[in-house]
């Protein structure tokens, strides 16, 4: 549906969604909405596989924006294993 006015037409044309570059999905997590919220059952679930790989023990009692920067961590420490001469 257009409106009388081509200039709010053409903004709207412009729309689009989803980020068109990487830097706009990246948020951190202590600035989340639920970030304070209990750990999900699927973040548990790879934090223990990911804790496991790398000898590590932490807490079950974490928040969501907790569990997401020891996954970021744990993921980049197992990459720098796997890949010892970056």
């Amino acid at each position: 549906m257009t409106s009388s006015d081509p200039e709010h037409d053409a903004k709207q044309a412009a729309e689009t969604l989803g980020a068109t570059d990487g830097s706009a999905l990246q948020k951190d997590p202590e600035e989340w909405v639920s970030g304070d919220d209990p750990i999900t059952p699927a973040q548990k679930s790879y934090l223990d596989t990911l804790a496991r790989q790398t000898g590590e023990e932490l807490p079950a009692d974490l928040t969501k924006s907790q569990a997401s920067e020891h996954i970021d961590r744990l993921r980049s420490a197992l990459d720098q294993d796997k890949d010892p001469g970056r």
